[in-house]
């Protein structure tokens, strides 16, 4: 690949190994916790990593939202904010670079992603609804069916394969698209979703060619094309790198393509630009308009949609350094990174490496641990503990029960370990890595997790868990035995 001044850089010895293309000029400290306190922190939180204080938390790879480093022009921009309730100036800035980047017309802020799909889904689903798309997200799927529509996730086969060379894990089947449209009838979809870069399936982009293809059938059909660009930036990197077509195409025309192919485009600024908030854009002035009267209702006036104005004043740069080769490539690379070196100890890890972080297949890894007690779960709480680095369970527990109140098991148990752009180095990347091995030798000593307090609704964010036995201690027990007093 040739390199472009992104990462990863080739060494002399033929390795590739992400280099931080950034000057670290503000540091926050972090604290490598002994082994017991972890053990007894991760027990008062209930063994939801979600639940877990930051103060016994080493390297924080729980999500890639609001967590990336700002750049510097970013922090500096918020100088420039203009505080009025209406007409900032602010917002204007943030309007302008929302046209010249993602190439839309009207734009409607929102506080985050998933006040963006509340909106969406309130104005476009009626009951009886079927939403196609390629993977749901968690907070997605609950607005759709709140508001009475149900979602089809119309994945291809590969799609949820853990090892695979695919490219784009991420497309929509044609085939079953097409299937979906003449069984249930083109008035009965409220609309096709695509999100850049699947989220729970290991961060797997889509190609133009697919977006493509479903833009001509959805013109065939007079359907709209919804578009959640949370991660859009790395998707698009993965199109330059991935499809032949657009090697040598410049990522803001890439993004301007994925964006003209849709109907409307949502995102969350927590993971495009690296702040807080959130938007709806269209080039449609008939969606704007039956969206625009719920803005105010619940989020803020339309020039501030429930965001400090600081922060929409970063989201401006930042939405022009999406479309930097050097910003968006930094994160992939330590993902890419990551996933080689596990691959490489045979530890079970998706492939090909995607955004958003490195994903553990928490069934390869903890064969012994029935899906009904969650590997994932299980694993993020057993990884914290060795290591002091929290993860996030993407599995059973980020599911929900069918109406007879049986776990509805998830297609795949993933332990994501989140990359924020420009947050972690390379040394603390391999201690990451070293405890991950060192948890895989040992990993018979892990045990499954119960329910002890399970919210109605997306339970994995504030649900309780308890060990099905003392695992949790035994593990703690070998740990000390191999590391002695080492942290």
């Amino acid at each position: 690949m040739k390199n472009n001044g992104t990462a990863p850089i080739r060494f002399f010895n033929g390795n590739h190994i992400p280099v931080e293309l950034h000057k670290v000029r503000i540091v926050q400290k972090l604290h490598l916790k002994p082994i017991d306190e972890r053990l007894a922190a991760i027990d008062e939180g209930g063994y939801n990593t979600f639940l877990l204080n930051t103060k016994d938390i080493f390297l924080d790879m729980l999500t890639d939202s609001g967590t990336n480093a700002m750049s510097d022009n970013q922090v500096s921009s918020m100088l420039h904010a203009d505080d009025a309730y209406s007409g900032s100036q602010s917002y204007y800035r943030m309007e302008a670079a929302l046209k010249e980047v993602f190439g839309m017309e009207y734009i409607l802020p929102v506080h985050q992603g998933r006040a963006a799909e509340n909106v969406i889904s309130k104005v476009f689903i009626k009951e009886g609804d079927i939403i196609p798309m390629n993977y749901h997200f968690t907070t997605t799927k609950a607005h759709m069916e709140i508001n009475g529509g149900k979602v089809l996730e119309i994945y291809r086969d590969e799609a949820i394969k853990i090892k695979s060379n695919h490219p784009f894990k991420g497309n929509i089947d044609i085939d079953k698209l097409n299937d979906v449209i003449s069984g249930y009838g083109a008035d009965k979809v409220a609309f096709i979703r695509l999100e850049a870069s699947t989220n729970l399936i290991g961060g797997q982009p889509f190609s133009m060619a697919n977006l493509r293809d479903v833009r001509k059938i959805a013109d065939r059909h007079g359907l709209m094309v919804v578009l959640d660009a949370s991660l859009i930036g790395e998707n698009a990197w993965f199109i330059k790198q991935r499809e032949e077509e657009f090697k040598n195409t410049h990522i803001k025309d890439i993004l301007l393509e994925m964006c003209d192919l849709s109907d409307l485009v949502y995102f969350s600024s927590r993971k495009v630009t690296s702040t807080r908030g959130g938007g709806i854009c269209t080039n449609n002035k008939d969606i704007y308009m039956k969206l625009r009267d719920l803005i105010p209702l619940y989020e803020g006036f339309l020039t501030y949609g429930g965001m400090s104005v600081r922060e929409i004043e970063a989201m401006a740069v930042g939405l022009y350094e999406t479309t930097d080769d050097t910003i968006i490539s930094q994160s992939p690379a330590f993902i890419e990174y990551a996933v080689g070196e596990l691959e490489k100890e045979g530890i079970p890890v998706v492939t090909p490496a995607g955004a958003l972080g490195c994903h553990v297949d928490a069934m390869g890894f903890l064969p012994h641990v029935r899906q009904e007690e969650y590997p994932a779960g299980a694993l993020a709480s057993a990884l914290f503990i060795v290591s002091g680095c929290r993860g996030m369970e993407r599995g059973t527990i980020s599911s929900e029960r069918d109406e007879t109140g049986k776990d509805i098991l998830a297609d795949m148990e993933l332990l994501r370990l989140a990359f924020p752009r420009r947050v972690f180095t390379l040394s603390q990347t391999m201690f990451l890595l070293d405890r991950i091995k060192w948890l895989y030798a040992n990993r018979d000593l892990v045990g499954g997790l119960k329910f002890v307090e399970e919210p109605p609704v997306l339970r994995f964010f504030m649900g309780r868990l308890a060990p099905v036995s003392d695992w949790p201690v035994k593990l703690a027990e070998k740990f000390r035995a191999d590391f002695g007093d080492s942290l």
